[in-house]
């Protein structure tokens, strides 16, 4: 998180030079059309959020299951539509390309006779998206403005392995298709000669245990598994 606040304090510090340093005047009414269209692009960092079983018998087993963050992309389409001067509201469908990692640890005693099992796994998705956002706005300064971002999320995986059979021998973690989200995050708009360029840091929480329990280790370890993914966005509109 530290790293998060030197960027908003990097972006904010470039985004006032700009306004310093750029005479003002750039797409002056841009802000004043009802709707226009536009496209995003961006890197994500994605990951699950686990919540450990409690069951005495399978923790003898396996010691611990772990998520970490493992990169990702996006590209959505932007349909924004003015409200008011400091409120938009904005779909964006697309689609993100989705991994995540996770890494177990097994007890010495089950691994001498077990010596199958991963003690790494990534689960990798592709999502046909919805996102739906409201935009709240400051006041334009010069050729900046700031904002602030929060909206929802629904997500089909189009690479959903959920209807596959599973097996011991070569499990899979299969996951349900759809995801739910509440998102939020800021954004900062520069207003260019010719187009308007807006960098985005969003983070996404999944409200979805997206877990299908195949009664093998690598779901039974846990008893919750939701989404949670970090967005660093580059619009033009």
């Amino acid at each position: 998180m530290k790293k998060l606040a030197y960027i908003l304090i990097l972006l904010a510090s470039v985004g006032f030079n700009a306004h310093a340093q750029v005479r003002p005047g750039n797409l002056n009414s841009f802000d004043d059309r009802m709707l226009h269209w536009g496209i995003q692009v961006g890197y994500t960092q994605s990951k699950f959020d686990l919540h450990y079983t409690p069951e005495d018998s399978i923790r003898q087993t396996i010691l611990g299951t772990t998520s970490y963050y493992s990169p990702g992309f996006h590209i959505n389409v932007i349909g924004d539509l003015k409200l008011n001067d400091f409120l938009n509201l904005r779909l964006l469908p697309g689609v993100t390309l989705v991994s995540r990692d996770m890494a177990y640890r097994w007890s010495d005693a089950y691994t001498s006779t077990h010596w199958k099992y991963d003690t790494q796994r990534t689960v990798e998705s592709v999502y046909a998206e919805m996102p739906i956002e409201l935009k709240v706005r400051a006041k334009r300064y010069g050729n900046f403005r700031p904002y602030l971002l929060g909206g929802g999320y629904v997500g089909r995986d189009v690479a959903s392995l959920f209807k596959n059979q599973n097996n011991n021998d070569e499990s899979i973690i299969r996951l349900k298709p759809i995801d739910i989200r509440y998102t939020m995050g800021v954004g900062f708009s520069f207003f260019l000669p010719y187009v308007k360029l807006a960098v985005e840091l969003k983070m996404s929480f999944g409200l979805i245990d997206l877990r299908v329990d195949d009664n093998d280790l690598y779901t039974l370890s846990t008893t919750d598994m939701r989404s949670r993914t970090f967005m660093l966005s580059f619009t033009f509109e």
